[in-house]
């Protein structure tokens, strides 16, 4: 398991960075942490990481939202936390992003389980009482 630290918001960029360095060949992350443990902030980071120029914000209420790297690279980025019923995702066509060979960065993925692909990893973000951030994540 990995394990990466973000002490404060400005070192979260240098977290993304480290982050990055350990995506190999992955493309399905899944983030995982309470309301305001920072999930939309952390990949935000990562993006600007991974090259993004377009503003990064949270797909709330458009459920996806779609950025393109200075490479040509797309990233999706998801928020099923109003997602209610599968069938529902499924309309979105949510299977094709997920197994598009694109990045998907997705929030509150529970809602959408058994869409999800075997190898899609887990990204745990837990807020320490110190304020600062764990994210942890398999090898």
């Amino acid at each position: 398991m990995i394990k990466l630290e973000i002490t404060s918001i400005s070192s979260i960029d240098d977290t993304a960075k480290q982050f990055v360095k350990f995506i190999g060949n992955r493309k399905v992350f899944l983030f995982d942490g309470k309301m305001g443990a920072g999930k939309t902030t952390f990949i935000k980071a990562i993006c600007e990481a991974l090259g993004v120029m377009d503003t990064v914000n949270s797909p709330t209420f458009s459920i996806v939202n779609e950025y393109e790297t200075k490479d040509g690279e797309v990233i999706f980025h998801f928020d099923s936390y109003r997602i209610n019923r599968l069938q529902e995702a499924i309309e979105i066509g949510i299977e094709e992003y997920l197994y598009s060979g694109h990045f998907c960065f997705i929030e509150w993925a529970e809602n959408i389980a058994p869409l999800l692909p075997a190898e899609a990893v887990k990204v745990e973000i837990t807020e320490q009482t110190d304020g600062t951030r764990i994210v942890e994540f398999p090898e």
